[in-house]
């Protein structure tokens, strides 16, 4: 009679009491690194508000640079993406429910805007925010970036900088940061900050002394 492999055996039970738990949670045993998803299709990690703030402390602290010079046409967008028609196509057929093409153009769907929570099945009274406004990102260095440099950063789909939201909260925004502006549901005030500082950390964008106080303070509500 053959020996078992007792730590084989060991990582296949242990496995499948993983496996029974996730079961119970609902989890998908198969990717165990997957903790689920917010609104606006970026995965979340149970960690985000220690790792944010940890990121939060590595940014660099300056006074806003001047306006001069700036245009939103020096942030040229929105790019052709994929089987949509661009990335503003892209960004609603992400967020959106029940979402309906005509060709790649979205014309229909659902939207719930993750600042205020107002909903829309009209895709043309929906507005695709910039976790980082780009007025914002040029205060903050984007200034001294080339127009290929800003066009992917005003087109970019892999961090959390784009939202499909609701047009009077993208308004009120505008080009504030968070010790001026912050979402009116306060229970995405942890996730609002953690993309802040996601966007601003891979972007080497520098913040305020404001700015940082109202992150930290934000980050203060993650649970």
């Amino acid at each position: 009679m053959r020996t078992p492999n007792t730590p084989r055996r060991t990582r296949i039970i242990l496995f499948l009491v993983a496996a029974a738990v996730a079961a119970a949670c609902g989890a998908d045993p198969a990717a165990p690194g997957d903790s689920g998803a917010k609104p606006g299709g970026v995965s979340v990690d149970p960690n985000a508000g220690t790792n944010a703030l940890a990121s939060l402390k590595g940014l660099t602290v300056a006074d806003s640079r001047p306006m001069t010079g700036y245009s939103r046409e020096k942030f040229p967008h929105w790019n052709k993406a994929g089987s949509n028609c661009d990335v503003r196509d892209t960004v609603l057929a992400r967020d959106g429910k029940n979402v309906k093409l005509d060709g790649c153009n979205v014309t229909g769907g659902s939207w719930s805007s993750v600042y205020d929570g107002q909903q829309t099945t009209d895709p043309l009274k929906v507005d695709i925010d910039h976790m980082v406004p780009l007025a914002n990102a040029w205060r903050s260095g984007a200034d001294k970036w080339d127009n290929e440099k800003r066009s992917a950063f005003a087109n970019d789909l892999e961090r959390p900088q784009l939202f499909a939201v609701s047009a009077s909260s993208n308004r009120s925004k505008g080009d504030q940061d968070p010790s001026q502006w912050k979402p009116p549901s306060r229970d995405y005030w942890c996730t609002y900050a953690q993309h802040w500082i996601t966007v601003k950390s891979y972007w080497k964008l520098t913040i305020t002394e404001a700015e940082k106080g109202a992150l930290t303070d934000m980050l203060g509500t993650c649970v």
